[in-house]
Parts: C-alpha cells; structure tokens; sequence
C-alpha cells in the first residue's frame, strides 16, 4: 500500500492550527487531498458528500457541536470504514483511553511534534492503533456516561443532527426549515431520539448528550 492519492479530512476549529498540519503534512502525504471542517456540523456535511470516499479523519474532540466525545461515537457508529484518529490538546489518559474506547484509531498530542504526526498517521492508514510512546490505557467503567455513549450510537445521522440543534436551542420549525420538511417530520424524529436516548423530553434529551463533554467524563 502506498500512501499516496488520499482525501484527509481536518476537523478542528483552529484555521491557524488547520493550515500547520496541512502543510507540515503534505511532504509526507503524496497528492493528498484535503478536507477540512471547523465545526460538528461541517464535518458531516462533507460525510454527506458521497462524491468523495474518505480516507481518514483528523478529529479536535473541542469543536463546535461536538460534545466531548459525541462527535467520534456518531463517526465509528456510522463510518466504520473511515479511521478517526483524535487530535487532542487533552493529553490526560483518561481523555486518551475514552477516545480509544469510542473507536478512535489513535491519539495524537497536540504538543506532538509534526514528524511524530506524520508517523502516526502513517501507522493508523496502514492498520495500527497509534498511542504516544508509553501510554498505558485504563479500562473505562461502565457507568451513566458508557451507556449514553452506546445509545447514542443509535442514532441515525438525521437524529444525531437534530439533537445536535436541540442543544444549540433551536424550535422544532427553526429545525425544519433547515432540512427543507415539516414540523411534524422533526416532532417524529424527536420521538424516535427520545425513545433510543431513554429521556421523555428535549432538555433531558440535551442533558444525555452533555455528559459526553470531556469534562464531566470519570473513569473509576
């Protein structure tokens, strides 16, 4: 296998930290293309886009929309074929063994230096795990947070979406003029999201998909 041809997606919010790792990594990357997304929701929109198949994922676990780990669960549900590696400024291995509990292929420091980066995707593309030198992951206890994660996993990427605007607060109208349907087709979708996340409503709803923020996570 020869890594070259690729289409790589960048999903982080920082444009200055977006550029540094395309041009760091296009020496090492031949006739890449590159995708990038600064929020939840451009990165799916371009997992809409079905004229391009996706090599692998470049994931900021802090972006808009995303929840902590919300973003990575949805992708590995959805997209087992794609390799999501998270790029973190959280290096503690709690963050580290949750993202590789919830799928990721590895997880790279931003504090890495870009050779390091360029031998970790290298390592992931052609079938590794990546950890940084060291790491010994801790199990990852099967608590409220574990079996949210695995409800959410569910969800159908229309549901997962919805959800996602629910959180920002919009109506169920605001919803569905934004998909082009009507607010009977959101009130259903809502239903069924309701019915798989085990809530009765749409702030309990919310409530489920923050305890997949990075700070409320434990491990035991």
């Amino acid at each position: 296998m020869k890594l070259e041809n690729l289409n790589i997606i960048i999903a982080d919010d920082h444009p200055l930290f977006r550029n540094a790792l395309r041009q760091a990594l296009s020496s090492a990357f031949n006739n890449t293309q590159w995708f990038e997304a600064d929020s939840a929701e451009a990165l799916q929109q371009l997992m809409d886009n079905n004229d391009v198949s996706f090599d692998l994922i470049l994931l900021d676990l802090q972006m808009p929309g995303s929840h902590g780990y919300s973003t990575l669960i949805h992708l590995r549900s959805h997209y087992p074929n794609i390799p999501v590696v998270v790029i973190s400024a959280h290096e503690d291995i709690n963050t580290v063994s949750r993202a590789i509990h919830y799928g990721s292929c590895g997880f790279i420091p931003k504090s890495s230096s870009m050779e390091t980066l360029a031998q970790a995707l290298n390592a992931v593309l052609y079938g590794d795990i990546w950890l940084p030198p060291g790491t010994q992951i801790v199990p990852v206890s099967d608590d409220s947070t574990d079996q949210m994660a695995s409800r959410l996993s569910d969800l159908t990427p229309q549901q997962y979406k919805v959800l996602q605007m629910f959180a920002e607060g919009l109506l169920n109208k605001q919803i569905a003029y934004d998909f082009g349907v009507s607010e009977a087709t959101i009130k259903a979708h809502a239903t069924a999201i309701f019915r798989k996340l085990g809530v009765r409503n749409r702030t309990q709803a919310v409530i489920a998909l923050q305890q997949l923020e990075m700070e409320k996570v434990n491990l035991s």
